[in-house]
C-alpha cells in the first residue's frame, strides 16, 4: 500500500489543525506556509475532509477550518479513508491463490490496526526531537 500526496498532505492539514485546537479557525494559507505546502492543493483536501464531518469552515475575515471534533476523536484511519479510499495492499486479492491472499489480508489488517488506534491528539503531541532509527532496506 503507498499512500499519496492526497494522504500524506492531508494527514499534514489535520495534525496542524489538532495543534491549533481551541484556538479558533486556521486559514489554509497559513498552513500552507507553514509546512511548504500548496495551498490550492490543501483547498483540494478540504473539501472531502469536510464533507466527512472531519472539520469545519468559518466564513468570515477571520475565518478558515477547525477539527469538527476532538483530536482524540479523530483517528488517522478516518482521514487517510476519506482521502485515499479503501485500505488494500493488493487489488484483485480474489484472484490469488489461498495463501497470498491470507497473507495480503494480514497485512491490511496490520495497516488498518495501527491507522485505526493512532489518533490525531497521538501525531499532534508527537515529540519531533526523538531520534527515530532508520530502516535500512538491501535488494
Amino acid at each position: 500500500m503507498k499512500i499519496s500526496t492526497k494522504g500524506r498532505y492531508g494527514l499534514t492539514l489535520m495534525i496542524h489543525l489538532a495543534k491549533c485546537h481551541g484556538k479558533g479557525p486556521t486559514s489554509l494559507k497559513q498552513i500552507a506556509k507553514e509546512n511548504n505546502l500548496s495551498e490550492h492543493y490543501l483547498e483540494q483536501l478540504a473539501s472531502p475532509l469536510r464533507n466527512s464531518g472531519l472539520i469545519r469552515s468559518i466564513r468570515g475575515a477571520y475565518g478558515g477550518y477547525v477539527l469538527a471534533k476532538d483530536p482524540i476523536d479523530i483517528k488517522a484511519g478516518d482521514i487517510i479513508r476519506v482521502l485515499e479510499g479503501p485500505i488494500t495492499p493488493v487489488e484483485g486479492i480474489e484472484d490469488e491463490e489461498p495463501a497470498k491472499q491470507a497473507l495480503w489480508l494480514r497485512i491490511r489488517d496490520a495497516v488498518k490496526d495501527v491507522l485505526d488506534t493512532t489518533t490525531l491528539k497521538d501525531l499532534a503531541d508527537h515529540n519531533n526531537d526523538e531520534p527515530q532509527e532508520a530502516y535500512m532496506f538491501y535488494i
